[in-house]
């Protein structure tokens, strides 16, 4: 098991375009989640987005650094930034994608 949610229970359906940078040293990392539609803004939520959690069979790992995206008014997206500052971190996000990664379909494509 492995999910995604802005709203502690409330599981996010879309998945998001992520890109993943890393320092060359390997001390620090960045992650960058899209969700375009994303359900926490459907008609019939009234939950409140309060960070992301990604959740899985080790825990969660939280960010705050989360952004709405409007269009004409109305919520659209969702952009949130997940922010690594040691190796521990980064390899515990990797296990995180690896997990969420094969229950989504997403496959990790290294820049060139």
């Amino acid at each position: 098991m492995a999910q995604i949610q802005f709203a502690r229970g409330l599981k996010e359906d879309a998945v998001p375009t992520i890109k993943v940078t890393r320092s060359r040293t390997g001390d620090s990392a960045t992650a960058t989640f899209y969700f375009d539609s994303p359900n926490i803004f459907a008609d019939d939520q009234t939950q409140e987005v309060t960070g992301m959690y990604l959740i899985d069979s080790e825990g969660e790992i939280v960010t705050r650094e989360v952004k709405g995206k409007f269009i004409n008014g109305k919520p659209q997206a969702i952009e949130a930034l997940l922010i690594m500052n040691s190796a521990s971190e980064w390899e515990r996000f990797m296990r995180f994608m690896e997990r969420y990664g094969k229950e989504n379909g997403l496959e990790f494509t290294k820049a060139k």
